[in-house]
Parts: C-alpha cells; structure tokens; sequence
C-alpha cells in the first residue's frame, strides 16, 4: 500500500498539520489545501511547531506573524473553494518553560491550540541514549519523565488539546513495542484524569499509523477509556510533515472515536471564541475490531 493510498477523503477535519514554517516540514500550505479539496477534507488546520527551549529546532525558527500571514491569507484564497483553514499552533510543553508559553499565548492569538511533549535538546529518549536509560526500568520508570510532562499539560489549561500524549512509544521502540504499553492501561490513568477534569481535548494522532509502530497516539482503548472516564472532548489529526502524509490514516482515527462512543469532535475556529462541535461521519462498516479500517461517510 502506498502512502497517497491511506489519504483519507470525505471528512469534516484534519486539525494537526505542518508547513515549510516548521522546521521538519517541507510542505507548502497551498499544498495541503489542494489536497483537501480533492479528497473532500472540509477543514484543517495549520499547527506548526513553537518551541521555547533553547536550541530547540522551532526556537525562533518562524515569527508569529509570517505564521498567520500566511495561513489568513491561504484561507482568503482556498476558503470560497470550499476548504476552511485555521490558524494553529503545536506548542512543546515542559514545565520549565510553562511561564513563557503562558506569556506567549497571552500576546498572540491562535484560533486552535496543541500542547505537545517533544525531545527535549537533551533527553533520555535521543537515540544514541535510549537504550541504556531503558535498561533496568520498567516501563512506568521508562515513561514517567514523559508520561509525567504530558499531565502536566494537559493539567495546565493552556491548551485546547494535547496531541500524541504517548508520542514516547515513537522514541522508545523498538526497545519496547507498542504491545507493553496497550498491556499498560493503567499508566494512562493520569493523563485521561487530568484531561477530563481540565477540559482539555484528547487527540487522536494517525501519524504513528506512519511509522513501523504502526499504531496511533494512544492506541483505541486510551481512547474508549477517556469516554469511560467523562471524556468529551476529543479532536483527531493526521501531523502531516511531508505532502504525501495529507489527511493520512485519519478514516481509521475518525473509526476510533466513533467505536469509543464519540459523536462529535471538539474544536475551536477563533481566538476567544466558543469551541464547537463537528460531527463524526457515520461509520458504514468495520474491518477491524478497533474500529480502524472503516469506512465513513457524512451524516
């Protein structure tokens, strides 16, 4: 199966996107908008990362204005052909620079907001460490300094939703597969917790489906868990970098939600607005007990 061939058509929302303005994207956004015309995505929404560790790859790498030039005036072209862009943002989160993304959100104004955890410039998850921290530490050990950032985020209250919330089985694997942690519900208690008190969106994130992990962040039963929990706020994104991964794997992520028991997805289309619901498109058939391989149409 080739990439373009998981490029998802006929739904409402893509709401994880990068451009050229990050710096692991080569994409220009019309790209992205011509992709979503032809495949039927009716809205998306441009993230590119802001970091604010030093060193850090989007470290002062675009400026907040050339950002939203850009997508405001993407939107002005591509929004009377029946495409919809918001201007986004994927803020990397870690507690030692909470003040200065709090400030930054404060000053600038996003019509949809991720928090993210990331490597951070020196980590316990960089390839050439990962190994040695892995050996000798179970899995909660292995995960906490990750596990513990993302909780925090989403305690924070700072963003509309938290993306990837285990984007670590990327970094870890395949020292430690995808299987240790679905065999680990538990150590996502904390996280689900602190979302549904927060009111803070959980992300389904497609891109791992990408990636030989071959799995999503989280993986379906986080995601049936978070609805157990009184989880209702839910969004789905495919974090495309390049422009073959438009819109990628996001029917299985729209199949995920719907077999949880969502029904809308929460999202939010200005700066100081109301977020609103987007409906799921009803599920025509499942392949997969999960829900993923489904195909969806509109209701």
């Amino acid at each position: 199966m080739t990439m373009t061939d998981r490029q998802a058509r006929d739904l409402p929302l893509d709401a994880h996107m990068h451009t050229d303005l990050s710096p692991d994207s080569n994409v220009p956004i019309d790209a992205y908008a011509a992709t979503a015309l032809e495949h039927g995505i009716a809205e998306i929404a441009i993230t590119d990362h802001v970091d604010f560790e030093p060193g850090a790859p989007a470290f002062a790498y675009s400026t907040f204005a050339d950002r939203e030039r850009v997508v405001r005036d993407a939107a002005e072209r591509w929004g009377p052909q029946g495409v919809a862009i918001r201007f986004g943002v994927e803020l990397t989160y870690d507690r030692s620079w909470e003040a200065d993304i709090r400030a930054h959100l404060v000053g600038h104004a996003y019509d949809f907001t991720i928090g993210s955890v990331h490597d951070r410039v020196s980590s316990p998850y960089s390839p050439s460490r990962v190994a040695g921290w892995i050996a000798g530490r179970s899995l909660a050990e292995v995960v906490a300094p990750s596990f513990d950032e993302v909780t925090a985020a989403a305690r924070s209250g700072l963003f509309d939703a938290i993306g990837h919330i285990d984007g670590v089985k990327r970094y870890v694997y395949p020292h430690i597969r995808p299987e240790a942690f679905e065999a680990a519900p538990d150590l996502y208690e904390p996280i689900l917790r602190a979302l549904v008190e927060s009111g803070t969106a959980l992300e389904v994130n497609t891109s791992g489906l990408r990636y030989t992990i071959g799995v999503t962040f989280p993986h379906p039963a986080i995601v049936t868990r978070f609805h157990e929990l009184g989880g209702r706020a839910l969004t789905i994104g495919s974090d495309a970098h390049r422009a073959t991964h438009a819109n990628w794997g996001l029917d299985d992520g729209y199949a995920i939600a719907t077999t949880a028991g969502f029904t809308d997805l929460t999202f939010r289309r200005g700066p100081g607005t109301d977020r609103v619901s987007v409906s799921l498109p009803v599920p025509l058939a499942h392949s997969n007990p999960d829900g993923s391989g489904s195909r969806m149409v509109r209701s």
